[in-house]
């Protein structure tokens, strides 16, 4: 953590760096941070995302591959992955290994 940088600051600065057609994860959100137990608070600062089309809070899904929620409703997540280029089956990605984004 950099001292005197908000967390959500942080949690921001890193998802505007995942590129289109790529994800991460809540958890290595809360890692890159230096926060990895942050999980749930990574998820609270996403859902309060004002500015959706800057900081792409649907670049973010769980560990497991299942796309989680979003602000814009689920099927707004999907739409916009999907319109990315990701592959995903029962609100699942069907390739995360291929398209996780690591800080």
């Amino acid at each position: 953590m950099v001292k005197g940088i908000k967390f959500s600051d942080q949690v921001f600065q890193l998802l505007v760096q995942v590129p289109a057609g790529q994800v991460t994860t809540y958890k290595m959100l809360a890692a890159g941070c230096g926060r990895p137990r942050a999980v749930r608070a990574v998820g609270n600062i996403l859902n309060k995302n004002t500015k959706p089309i800057i900081i792409p809070c649907h670049r973010v899904v769980r560990t497991n591959g299942q796309v989680g929620g979003y602000n814009g409703g689920v099927r707004q997540k999907l739409a916009l992955l999907k319109k990315e280029g990701l592959k995903i089956k029962n609100h699942k990605l069907e390739n995360l290994a291929a398209v996780l984004y690591r800080f």
